[in-house]
C-alpha cells in the first residue's frame, strides 16, 4: 500500500526517511467481492460484499535511522447487498451498511544497516482496533477486527542501476502477534521496482502473503469470510504505478489479486492516491 516519491523511499523496505523529511499520501482503497476462498482453499460464491477505505499514510524521519509511520483510515464503509431468491426474485434479506473509522497502525522503523549496498531495517507496528468488528443486524459487517496486535518485521533491501534504469529490491519477513483469541501470523513479501523517464514514472511489483499459525482460540463461527477473519491466509500479487508530476507530488494506482487463499475474499482490490513530500 505504501508508495513514496523518491527511489529509496519508494522502495520502502530498508530505507528510512531522511531526518526531518515528511511523506504524506491520501488514498482510496476498495474491494467488492461476490466470491471467497473457503478454509480448504476452494472458491465459493457469496452475497456481494464491499469495503471502502479513505486513508492517510504518513512517514517522518525522526533521525537518519529512525522513521515514524502512521496509517489512518479516517473513513471506512462496509456493506453487503440484498440476498435475493434465485427462483422468485424475493428479497430474502435486505442489504446493510456501516460507516466508521478503520483499523489503524502506528509504526517505528529503525535502520540497522544504512549507507551500504545492502540495507537492513526493523519495524515495530502496533495495530489499533478503531474499526467496527460486529456491525449490522447479524454482526457480520466489519471495518476492523476488534483486536490489538503487534508486529515485528525485518526488511532486506538493495538498489542497482542498469544504465538509465534505476531498480530496487526488498525481501521482508514479519511475525504478527494477535490478541482476543486470533491466531498469530507470519507475514512475508518480495518487491521489485524501477524508475523510468527521468524517474517520473515508477513501476513496483509486489508478491506478499500471510500464513496463519492456527494457535488461536476463536470458535468456528468467528471464521467469517472477510479480510479480517481469523486464520485467513493468502498469497497476493500487486503491481503499482506512480507518476511524479512535480518534485513534491505525484499520483499512484495499484491493483491486488489473491493468487491462492483460505478464508478470504477472492476478487481484486484497487487503490488510487496522491502523495506529497516535504
Amino acid at each position: 500500500m505504501l508508495l513514496l516519491c523518491c527511489l529509496p523511499a519508494q522502495a520502502g523496505g530498508g530505507w528510512p526517511q531522511p531526518k526531518g523529511e515528511f511523506y504524506l499520501k491520501f488514498s482510496q482503497w476498495w474491494l467488492i467481492s461476490d466470491q471467497h476462498y473457503t478454509d480448504q482453499g476452494l472458491l465459493d460464491p457469496n452475497v456481494t460484499n464491499g469495503l471502502f477505505n479513505t486513508s492517510l499514510y504518513a512517514e517522518y524521519g525522526l533521525s537518519h535511522r529512525l522513521t515514524g509511520i502512521l496509517y489512518f483510515p479516517f473513513f471506512s464503509r462496509a456493506y453487503f447487498n440484498n440476498t435475493v431468491s434465485a427462483t422468485t426474485g424475493e428479497v430474502l434479506k435486505a442489504g446493510e451498511a456501516i460507516n466508521s473509522l478503520g483499523d489503524s497502525e502506528l509504526s517505528l522503523k529503525y535502520g540497522l544497516i544504512t549507507g551500504k549496498p545492502v540495507l537492513l531495517s526493523l519495524t515495530l507496528t502496533l495495530g489499533l482496533p478503531l474499526g467496527i468488528d460486529d456491525g449490522g443486524s447479524d454482526r457480520s459487517l466489519q471495518t476492523g477486527d476488534g483486536e490489538f496486535n503487534q508486529m515485528l518485521r525485518i526488511d532486506l533491501s538493495t538498489a542497482k542501476s542498469f544504465g538509465q534504469l534505476n531498480t530496487f529490491y526488498t525481501l521482508y519477513l514479519g511475525i504478527n502477534n494477535r490478541s482476543k483469541g486470533f491466531s498469530d501470523e507470519i507475514r512475508y513479501g518480495l518487491e521489485a521496482g524501477g524508475s523510468f523517464f527521468g524517474e517520473k514514472l515508477l513501476l513496483i511489483l509486489r508478491l506478499y502473503g500471510t500464513k496463519s499459525l492456527r494457535n488461536g482460540t476463536l470458535s468456528a463461527f468467528s471464521n467469517s469470510t472477510s479480510i479480517f477473519a481469523n486464520n485467513s491466509e493468502h498469497l497476493t500479487f500487486s503491481p503499482e504505478l506512480a507518476w511524479q508530476f512535480s518534485s513534491k507530488a505525484g499520483l499512484s494506482f495499484s491493483w491486488a489479486k489473491v493468487l491462492r487463499g483460505k478464508i478470504i475474499f477472492a476478487d481484486p482490490a484497487w487503490s488510487a492516491g496522491v502523495f506529497f513530500k516535504f
